[in-house]
């Protein structure tokens, strides 16, 4: 498989690494043939691969409350998007939000009520 070939990239080579470029995307190949190596050692669920860990991390990021932009900029996505793909917030965490969204709402609309009396 060339590595070169835009073509080529996405596509699983017979090790289950994904084939991409070289710079940074290289980098990663680098890693998830590592990854890949420790899991088989350790005899792991073979689910488990470099966009995995990539996953928890910005998981964790986003759910500890760390600004978004800023775990965008640690994945070096270019858009919000990309970054979006990848976190995996628990049903807590999105129950917890859209509470706090709602009750920021109910607050702000009922102020001007409360003010009035």
């Amino acid at each position: 498989m060339d590595r070169g070939d835009p073509a080529a990239a996405g596509r699983r080579g017979q090790s289950g690494a994904v084939a991409v470029g070289t710079g940074a995307a290289g980098r990663a190949c680098s890693a998830q043939r590592a990854v890949v190596g420790l899991r088989r050692r350790l005899g792991l669920d073979a689910e488990l691969d470099f966009h995995s860990l990539r996953r928890s991390y910005v998981t964790h990021l986003i759910e500890a409350g760390w600004d978004p932009l800023f775990v965008q900029q640690q994945v070096g996505h270019e858009h919000a998007s990309t970054t979006a793909i990848y976190t995996c917030v628990s049903s807590d965490f999105r129950t917890r939000t859209l509470r706090q969204a709602l009750d920021a709402t109910m607050d702000a609309a009922l102020r001007p009520a409360r003010r009035a009396r």
